[in-house]
């Protein structure tokens, strides 16, 4: 692969990331709104939300390793 194919590859890559980091962000807004409702809030949809935003967490490592160059020290 070439440099500028492999810098536009980068390029995509930290552009995803941003917009994982957003839903992440999104998600625990929404947790913590519904959180504040009260005991009476839905469980499961917290629970839920919870569970997608450990997956975009997960996602958001991937990446950020992929970025991220391996150093040998």
């Amino acid at each position: 692969m070439n440099t500028s194919a492999r810098m536009e590859q980068l390029e995509v890559l930290v552009i995803e990331l941003g917009v994982l980091r957003q839903q992440h962000r999104d998600l625990d807004d929404a947790i913590h709104a519904l959180q504040e409702k009260g005991p009476s809030s839905d469980v499961l949809t917290i629970r839920r939300l919870k569970k997608q935003k450990l997956h975009l967490k997960d996602r958001i490592a991937a990446l950020e390793d992929r970025i991220t160059p391996d150093i040998i020290a």
